[in-house]
């Protein structure tokens, strides 16, 4: 597999402002890369590209369908109208979780308790909407993982393709990693907590990465925090405790020392070599 061949795709990201928009383009490429354009019939036992089918309730069409209209009204504008995954929302058909269950006892439980520090709110519905809700996102992973040649996504081995001391070097040399970065200190563990097209994410523009600043005011006195707000009329920052700041913007000077302008400015530098070879050595960060 070969990330960003040619220049086209490279310019694009360039032309990205937001991660959302990078997210997106990242795993519109992905599926460009798993499509097989005449894919063999595969056999029964060997159904769909991601394996066997899991093993769960038989659920009647009724309670799939009421799911579906449920799902549509619910979930659908986080995780797509076929659970396939939305902008904000993960990829169901894919989940682990939805693998795992048998008769709701998993996906019932984040329905009724949500998961809030993701984003995902709790739904206060009846049982029976639940088991609805469960029987069809579980019919949609059963058509998803059905489908032969066509796999939607990208796998944590597809982006385990470069040369990892290769990678060591970029970091240190070439891609001034180092200078910002560490293995043992602001990465330690960095492949733990991201894999595959996330990983990926946060190597090339990280949602996360907090711009600092640093305002001098009229009287002469400094102050630096993260930065909170900024306009063309007001500067705010939140200093180391917790207090908000902000200034019209002719009244003070201010530099603004925002990380991820680094890694937009790698862009235009990598070679695809460069990137296979980075997230190789990002991987071994466990």
């Amino acid at each position: 597999m070969t990330f960003f061949r040619g220049t086209n795709l490279r310019k694009s990201f360039l032309a990205l402002a937001t991660p959302v928009a990078l997210s997106a383009a990242i795993v519109a490429f992905g599926h460009a890369q798993n499509a097989t354009p005449a894919a063999a019939a595969r056999p029964r036992s060997t159904v769909g590209s991601q394996g066997p089918l899991p093993v769960h309730e038989v659920f009647t069409k009724a309670s799939i369908d009421s799911g579906g209209t449920l799902f549509q009204q619910n979930c659908a504008f986080c995780h797509g109208k076929d659970a396939g995954g939305g902008e904000s929302g993960p990829d169901l058909t894919r989940s682990k979780l939805v693998t795992s269950d048998k008769n709701g006892e998993a996906i019932g439980a984040v329905i009724k308790s949500g998961r809030v520090e993701k984003g995902m709110p709790r739904f206060t519905l009846p049982d029976t909407d639940v088991m609805n809700l469960v029987a069809f996102v579980h019919s949609q992973q059963d058509k998803a993982m059905s489908q032969t040649g066509v796999r939607k996504g990208v796998d944590v081995s597809d982006l385990q393709t470069g040369n990892v001391e290769a990678g060591k070097a970029y970091f240190n040399g070439a891609g001034t990693c180092s200078t910002c970065h560490s293995p043992t200190g602001n990465l330690a563990g960095i492949a733990s907590k991201y894999e595959g097209l996330k990983l990926e994410e946060q190597m090339l523009y990280p949602s996360d990465a907090k711009a600092k600043v640093t305002v001098t005011t009229s009287a002469r006195k400094t102050l630096t925090g993260q930065l909170s707000y900024i306009d063309e009329f007001t500067v705010g920052l939140t200093d180391s405790d917790g207090i908000y700041h902000s200034w019209p913007t002719d009244n003070v000077r201010y530099k603004v020392d925002a990380p991820f302008k680094a890694h937009v400015a790698l862009f235009d530098k990598y070679t695809d070599a460069d990137i296979h070879n980075l997230m190789a050595y990002l991987q071994t960060l466990r």
